[in-house]
């Protein structure tokens, strides 16, 4: 699996594993719970995976979905 998106904006995160499931593209949230380690401040990115065959379709719903989570 490979990260397709990193942030620690969970508003983002949603529609960004929105955008892929529309589409069919399996993917997983890791590090979602990770917030607890750092007392819920949200300072660790959640990541956005998806099999490393999908990562290519991934990325390029992503980049037209939500451009500025890639600058």
């Amino acid at each position: 699996m490979k990260a397709v998106l990193k942030t620690t904006n969970p508003v983002l995160l949603n529609f960004a594993a929105n955008v892929l499931a529309q589409e069919g593209v399996e993917h997983a949230i890791f590090d979602e719970n990770a917030s607890i380690m750092d007392g819920s401040m949200g300072f660790l990115p959640r990541r956005l995976m998806v099999l490393d065959e999908d990562f290519a379709k991934a990325e390029r719903l992503l980049k037209a979905a939500v451009p500025e989570a890639f600058t």
